[in-house]
């Protein structure tokens, strides 16, 4: 096998690999966009965050100290994540919650930083929305650690 082959070889596998994790049990999500799609509906922003797991800026999302009555949704498919009666100041400078709505979100693990964390997305279109700690308040423990960007608020 020539050096350029097997290089190729391991880049398509490491790309389906990757590709598969950003897909739920049944190979696809409910909601799906083509590339070119998701570009044209989401800001640059927005598109390294919600597709390529990026993170906002510490302090940047107008979210994070939002606390009026109502749901946080998805901006890539509008699907009901978060109610506001789960949101609190995690003192992060992300919007944080102890908990999602029943069935909004997946999770998958998380080795980019030289440890384990747990990554969440949306349930509906697979979304990257940010990740989840150990270290929030009862009664869950969990803080649900998210970027303003995934998010969109309907007020109540």
């Amino acid at each position: 096998m020539h050096r350029r082959h097997f290089i190729t070889s391991v880049l398509t596998t490491g790309t389906a690999i990757a590709l598969g994790l950003r897909t739920n049990a049944a190979g696809s999500f409910e909601v799906s966009y083509s590339d070119a799609e998701w570009r044209a509906m989401l800001t640059d922003l927005q598109y390294k965050v919600m597709r390529e797991e990026g993170t906002e800026r510490a302090g940047s999302s107008p979210l994070d100290k939002l606390y009026d009555t109502g749901t946080y949704h998805c901006r890539g498919c509008d699907q009901a994540l978060y109610s506001s009666k789960h949101k609190y100041d995690s003192g992060t400078g992300w919007p944080s919650f102890y908990q999602a709505l029943p069935n909004a979100i997946g999770t998958k693990e998380d080795r980019k930083l030289f440890s384990v964390r747990t990554e969440c997305h949306c349930s509906r279109c697979g979304s990257h929305l940010g990740h989840i700690f150990d270290d929030g308040p009862a009664p869950t423990g969990k803080r649900h650690c998210l970027n303003g960007v995934s998010l969109t608020f309907v007020a109540a």
